[in-house]
């Protein structure tokens, strides 16, 4: 029988790993027909075959993001389990030590399943992606961790947050307040990764700038780093103009959920042409994240699942993601 010992250089680290109640060491023994025994900062691995050896890999790589600060989730050890089982080590090592710097107290933004690390890559290496994906995906959430990323790092000389005036189907015009006040609450999560007077700052300064995308016509976008969030909502010219306003050193991210389509009478969703439209056409890439990507309570995940079994909220003329 071969045994290995790992140990941890704090108590928080060992807690990470071995999750609430050893969770995550359960799932270890499971997935690698070993024996795991947590004791204070280390832990012991016994077995026979492979397993210890996989183990190991998978406990050593943990171990490590979780030093730099990872939150250790199920998501992280599922994932790291299957890309042993498949032999591709180097891509969990890619996967869990990701990170995308904020300047909030969490320090850094994850992608926690390969679905979003695949869409984080994409923004990395395309001038234009399109996130594609149901609630809880984390489309625009990683969107705004990679503009405020770029924004801090100086890769983008300012962040553009733009959406569709079309929001489940009410409108802007029956809100109170002037055109910010009316905007802001729906574009609320896409700049939370910033303490909140910063943000006003970087607003007051133009370096943070809230649009509806009909305000986009005419411009020539230059430096920016720029989301165009809800973007079934927009029509077909819509889309066309926003994605000709991309000017030299500029990138754009577009997300939407083409099954949750909210224009009036029977207009067609710009996202859902798009996809035929400019598929082929190098540097641009598309990201389709599924309800295995939802990072948000366990039961959206099932939701998401059991609203695509039944086929309702499907968006008019597009393919569900």
């Amino acid at each position: 029988m071969a045994e290995f010992r790992l140990d941890f250089d704090t108590p928080q680290q060992a807690g990470a790993v071995c999750g609430g109640r050893e969770e995550h060491l359960r799932a270890f023994e499971k997935a690698f027909g070993v024996t795991v025994v947590a004791r204070g900062t280390s832990v012991k691995i016994c077995g026979d075959g492979p397993g210890v050896g996989r183990c190991r890999t998978v406990l050593g790589e943990l171990s490590e993001a979780a030093r730099l600060g990872r939150e250790i989730r199920r998501d992280d050890i599922a994932y790291a389990i299957r890309a042993v089982a498949r032999r591709r080590e180097g891509e969990m090592q890619a996967f869990l030590s990701d990170r995308i710097r904020v300047p909030s107290k969490k320090i850094f933004v994850t992608p926690r399943t390969e679905g979003q690390k695949a869409y984080v890559d994409a923004i990395r290496g395309n001038d234009i992606v399109f996130g594609i994906g149901p609630a809880g995906t984390g489309k625009t959430y990683l969107a705004m961790a990679m503009a405020v990323e770029a924004l801090v790092d100086e890769r983008a000389g300012r962040i553009i947050l733009t959406r569709p005036a079309v929001e489940a189907g009410e409108s802007l015009g029956f809100l109170p307040g002037d055109l910010h006040e009316k905007i802001t609450p729906y574009l609320r999560p896409l700049y939370d990764m910033m303490d909140p007077a910063q943000v006003a700052r970087h607003i007051e300064r133009g370096l943070i700038e809230v649009a509806p995308l009909a305000y986009m016509r005419g411009r020539t976008l230059n430096d920016s780093f720029i989301i165009l969030d809800e973007a079934q909502n927009s029509t077909a010219e819509q889309m066309k103009m926003f994605l000709t306003r991309l000017g030299p050193g500029s990138k754009a991210v577009v997300t939407g959920d083409i099954t949750q389509v909210d224009l009036p009478g029977h207009r067609a969703s710009g996202l859902v042409q798009v996809q035929s439209v400019l598929r082929a056409v190098d540097g641009i890439r598309f990201a389709y994240l599924t309800e295995r990507d939802v990072v948000r309570h366990e039961l959206v995940q099932r939701i998401v699942k059991a609203y695509a079994r039944a086929g309702n909220g499907k968006g008019r003329g597009g393919r569900g993601a």
